[in-house]
């Protein structure tokens, strides 16, 4: 089972292109910046910091259709 496992994930690191290693960097990148943010999101310390902002989205919205003035 291990033998089966080892040669299916077995990557040919020679045999990368460019955009294989940008998207490889990328993927990377991707995942520790989600990391970092989901970190400050659900940090308790910056909860009052989030709860100051949790309408922005909505806000845009409601000046559109002339509701907040």
């Amino acid at each position: 089972m291990n033998e089966i496992l080892s040669e299916y994930f077995h990557t040919d690191w020679a045999a990368m292109t460019l955009s294989d290693w940008m998207g490889l960097v990328m993927t990377f990148i991707t995942f520790f910046m989600m990391i970092a943010l989901y970190w400050y999101v659900f940090n308790p310390a910056h909860k009052e910091s989030m709860e100051a902002k949790r309408h922005i989205p909505t806000e845009a919205d409601f000046k559109d259709s002339g509701e907040i003035k």
